[in-house]
């Protein structure tokens, strides 16, 4: 059992909540039973070690015979390893390292996708999180991160994805530019989610073909620059009383609206 907390391979692991050693390594950190089911599940070549309590390895066995059926160990760790090594405070027994698998955005616009996300400068990871998991519960093909988003990597977009990351392909850092190009060149309609755009509900039939959404920064949202690449500007009506919504739950509308005019047509 890995029992010292500041042993020299704990501390490589608690590195991890940094970008600059994920940026050396290439590695990432993944925390909690459902983050490392969905790894074993989909990824599992990804998973370079995975640490347990032996009282998480007790309450979640299926995660031991997944690990077993990828030829992964599981090492037993001290509750204090755990914490440690994880970005939270109140760690749930089981953290992993894996390696960082992007995909290239050549690949992704090469494989004929009907829904692509677009983030353009997302800073907060929770909200970058949330936006992959609701692209990938509707169904989008893959989610493009510019090179002034945040690192989908960190461990806060980590934990709010739920498992999401390991279940589409992601390209990061790619110039805004050159990820319109690709989508145009693709047969994709670029539409930006943006307060100054022309009515959702007057457009909403033309997302029934493919569409790459384009979401901007949470407190600026797009730039002219950026606005003027896209193919369309929409704006979701506010029937209330609110100032505004948040831009994971604006994506995950649009997203969705995309998903149901996509599979009605």
């Amino acid at each position: 059992m890995l029992e010292n907390p500041r042993s020299p391979r704990v501390r490589a692991v608690a590195k991890l909540t940094k970008r600059s050693a994920r940026q050396e390594t290439g590695l990432f950190l993944l925390e909690g039973p459902q983050a490392a089911r969905e790894a074993l599940a989909y990824r599992p070549e990804t998973l370079v070690e995975v640490f347990a309590t032996p009282a998480a390895i007790e309450r979640h066995p299926e995660l031991r015979a997944s690990a077993d059926a990828a030829g992964i160990e599981i090492v037993t760790a001290s509750e204090s390893v755990l914490e440690a090594m994880a970005d939270t405070v109140t760690p749930q027994g089981i953290v992993a390292v894996a390696r960082q698998s992007p995909t290239s955005v050549r690949d992704i616009f090469a494989a004929g996708p009907r829904l692509v996300a677009i983030c353009e400068e997302v800073r907060d990871p929770g909200n970058l999180g949330t936006i992959i998991r609701a692209a990938d519960a509707a169904g989008a093909d893959a989610i493009v991160l510019t090179g002034r988003t945040v690192d989908p990597y960190n461990p806060k977009v980590v934990r709010s994805t739920t498992g999401s990351l390991f279940h589409l392909p992601i390209a990061v850092g790619v110039e805004l530019d050159a990820a319109v190009e690709r989508a145009h060149e693709a047969g994709l309609r670029v539409v930006a989610a943006d307060v100054k755009g022309e009515e959702f509900l007057a457009h909403r039939a033309t997302l029934a073909e493919p569409t790459a959404w384009l979401f901007g920064n949470e407190a600026r949202g797009l730039d002219d620059e950026a606005l003027a690449q896209a193919d369309l500007a929409l704006r979701l009506p506010i029937y209330g009383a609110a100032e505004s919504l948040n831009l994971a739950t604006a994506a995950s509308v649009c997203l969705y609206e995309t998903a149901f005019a996509q599979r009605a047509g």
